[in-house]
């Protein structure tokens, strides 16, 4: 993983708390993948707080293109 500034990381892991930013939006941004991001979030959080976050996001439709309906095309903010 590249190095990356206090304010991408940050964003990247905002990016990885919302339900409906799917993991497509990070890498097409960033350019850091689903491993990439889990192994950030594994080190810049607290054990307990990386459990509850990939228990939560595991499996969840919004978060992996893969799981999403055809119809669902859209992973951007307008911001």
């Amino acid at each position: 993983m590249k190095v990356l500034s206090k304010d991408e990381k940050s964003r990247i892991i905002e990016m990885a708390w919302e339900d409906r930013t799917p993991f497509g939006a990070i890498e097409f941004q960033f350019g850091h993948s689903e491993d990439d991001v889990i192994e950030l979030m594994r080190n810049e959080m607290e054990p307990s707080s990386f459990k509850m976050w990939r228990k939560r996001v595991s499996g969840r439709k919004t978060k992996h293109r893969k799981l999403r309906k055809e119809d669902v095309n859209r992973f951007s903010s307008p911001q």
